[in-house]
């Protein structure tokens, strides 16, 4: 049979030169790429258009929203190597609709028992370096993400784990098209991780290179590997044959973890912690994470007039980054595992101590921060979020670490180990530093906003150290600005770097003052003004996160949703 393939066109045309702008659009909306996306049952939003549509299927066979966003993860892993894989770490934030209650779970991983502090630092001495690497056996940990399905699941889930998995598996067996921004990626982590032990190149390239846009691509050693989680549940991948297989592997070359750390791994169920801004509640995860970051951010915040200063001019972004850079000195030297090291959370996050910190900011940029002290104040990856019929939300991010992780992949099981163990400090002296057994500083964080004690949004910015400073970005662009939840995603972002991190000594700190990245749509004058008040301002691309988000409209029982265009990604419901 012939294909005929028409093409329509309605309407008429005037100018067809040059590229679109978001003030093209007829609704006049001048910060989104595109519409919100509005559906009256159930919504999902990924950073892959597959996984998404892996998500709505789920939630049409009878699954809910916590099943969805399992089954979506699976197939991000598969298709999003890049930021994630069930080597690495999970957390997320459920609204639980018949509770009436936020939870909150830390599926993160601990280092390797068996990897003494002594030990590790004899290693680096071997490699001639201080810290941790990002690539190869050191950096490994325990992979929480698999424990992290399984504890969503039997909490919350409703269809049988074999029907969650099946999409996953069976894109892997029959392959799936590879899709543009993820490609890029791919193709730029083939040459730094073909060289680690295991099987990077037979799993992860289609005759040595990275599968290019479009191409289809299969896993099947990946199908093999969810098989056995579907029918043999969480234990064949932390007690049985795929742990057996990864001691076995380990201890062949020269890596630490054994059968000891999977069979004694564990979630943690954990509270979510909470701030109001002008009447909306950012929630986030307490430590090993960095979620407070963005709370404490907006401790500090609250003390100026963000919505009179206005949307990217220079006064609210110096305020902005003057915020950031007090909220990481915290950051870096006291988030860490609170099995080894009780953060003064309370005190961090409190009105009070940002109201003193707030005190420290001036006209000008600030080139040295330290820490403050708020006990006396006491009292990284892929985004994905899914909501469903019954008006269960949920906020879920899921990460390697760096890029592709460690690039150790065990011949046969189809997935890469994270390298998060590079966020250890070797610093005695620090709260993060290295123990066996330790959850390490993890920079991947799930958020959400309820207002007057309802649930409203559920969102995240991925991307490391981005994530805190977009999420306070994404609450004032629609606490202050007004913008609705398409436009505070895609609206031109900003990022400071340069902060002292939680990898490093105890006596560092920032002392440069860092420096601020833009994007194109930062206007001119708000740049040139910045540098007047002594920030050192940088354009950049590719840094400023992922966006994904889902809101709860009560007043027309819908739900909509949003997923940027620096992505990948899509918002779709039905």
């Amino acid at each position: 049979m012939k294909k005929v393939f028409i093409s329509i066109t309605v309407g008429v045309s005037l100018f067809c030169t040059g590229a679109a702008h978001s003030y093209d659009r007829i609704t006049g909306q001048p910060f989104a790429s595109r519409s919100e996306v509005i559906a009256p049952n159930v919504m999902a939003a990924t950073s892959q258009p597959l996984a998404t549509q892996v998500a709505l299927d789920i939630m049409r066979q009878g699954g809910n929203a916590i099943d969805a966003a399992i089954a979506a993860n699976a197939a991000l892993g598969l298709m999003e190597p890049t930021g994630n894989g069930i080597g690495g770490d999970l957390y997320a934030i459920v609204w639980h609709e018949e509770s009436q209650k936020l939870f909150g779970l830390n599926a993160s991983g601990r280092s390797p028992l068996s990897l003494s502090y002594d030990m590790l630092a004899n290693e680096l001495k071997k490699l001639g370096r201080s810290d941790l690497p990002p690539h190869g056996m050191l950096p490994i940990s325990v992979p929480g993400t698999v424990d992290g399905w399984f504890e969503l699941h039997n909490k919350f889930g409703s269809l049988a784990m074999a029907d969650i998995l099946k999409p996953a598996i069976n894109y892997a067996e029959q392959g799936f098209p590879v899709s543009e921004v993820i490609a890029y990626y791919w193709d730029r982590s083939v040459p730094v991780l073909s060289k680690q032990p295991g099987d990077f190149v037979g799993t992860y390239t289609i005759n040595g290179k990275a599968p290019a846009k479009g191409e289809m691509f299969k896993n099947p050693a990946l199908a093999s590997t969810l098989t056995k989680l579907a029918q043999s549940g969480r234990d064949a991948f932390y007690k049985g044959d795929i742990a057996v297989e990864i001691d076995r592997f380990m201890r062949a070359n020269g890596g630490y973890l054994r059968f000891a750390d999977f069979s004694n791994h564990r979630s943690t169920w954990v509270e979510p912690v909470g701030v109001d801004y002008k009447g909306y509640t950012l929630w986030e995860l307490p430590p090993n994470g960095q979620g407070i970051a963005a709370l404490q951010m907006l401790q500090i915040l609250k003390n100026f007039d963000l919505a009179k200063t206005g949307f990217n001019t220079p006064e609210s972004l110096h305020l902005l980054v003057e915020a950031k850079k007090l909220a990481f000195e915290d950051r870096a030297k006291f988030y860490a595992d609170q099995d080894f090291n009780q953060s003064p959370i309370a005190g961090l996050i409190s009105a009070e101590y940002g109201r003193e910190r707030a005190k420290l900011i001036t006209d000008k940029a600030a080139k040295r921060v330290d820490a403050g002290n708020p006990n006396l104040y006491q009292g990284d990856t892929i985004y994905m979020t899914t909501a469903d019929k019954d008006g269960n939300m949920v906020s879920l991010i899921q990460s390697n670490y760096r890029g592709m992780g460690s690039g150790v992949v065990v011949p046969g099981l189809g997935f890469i180990f994270q390298d998060r163990g590079q966020l250890f400090s070797m610093d005695k002296q620090h709260a993060n530093a290295y123990q066996p057994g330790k959850r390490p500083f993890n920079t991947i964080i799930p958020a959400f906003i309820t207002k007057d004690n309802k649930p409203l949004i559920s969102f995240g910015v991925m991307g490391g150290a981005m994530q805190p400073q977009g999420h306070v970005q994404v609450l004032i662009n629609i606490a202050d600005y007004g913008m609705n939840l398409q436009e505070a995603g895609d609206a031109a972002r900003w990022q400071h770097l340069g902060s002292t991190e939680p990898t490093d000594g105890s006596a560092m700190y920032l002392e440069n003052g860092g420096y601020i990245e833009v994007e194109r749509g930062v206007p001119y004058q708000t740049v040139r003004e910045l540098m007047n008040k002594g920030h050192d301002v940088r354009y950049g691309l590719g840094g400023y996160g992922g966006y994904q988000a889902i809101m709860r409209d009560d007043k027309n029982k819908v739900w909509i949703g949003a997923s940027e265009s620096r992505k990948d990604g899509q918002a779709a419901g039905y």
